[in-house]
């Protein structure tokens, strides 16, 4: 289905301002040279213009990309990282977080845990 990005194994956000006139073949430029990713891979990528209303997602669906885009009403802006120029992989939390206009770093989220302890 069109928009489905559920079966998407990794959702990279590119941080920092993008020009959003661009559309497939400029969003496939960035993500292939800027940060040597593969555009035709299993993945989303996620962009966002200068006053952070507007995102955009591109994606391999098997048989074309697919170009989305979302556009916040009134005075909402995605709080977007605009510290660096990277392609910073998210989970599916801290994707939900962004489209609910959140932060992606939440410091009181619960974090997976790299040893269990024995008790």
């Amino acid at each position: 289905m069109l928009g489905d990005i559920s079966g998407v194994s990794k959702i990279f956000l590119i941080t920092g301002r993008t020009d959003m006139r661009k559309s497939f073949d400029g969003l496939m430029t960035i993500i292939r040279d800027t940060y040597q990713l593969d555009p035709y891979a299993n993945a989303v990528y996620l962009f966002c213009g200068r006053d952070s209303r507007k995102i955009k997602a591109l994606y391999f669906d098997k048989t074309g990309f697919v170009l989305m885009q979302k556009r916040l009403d009134g005075t909402g802006r995605f709080q977007w990282p605009r510290n660096a120029s990277e392609a910073r992989l998210l989970s599916r939390q801290e994707f939900r977080w962004l489209m609910e206009g959140l932060s992606i770093d939440q410091p009181k989220a619960i974090r997976a845990g790299g040893r269990k302890k024995d008790f």
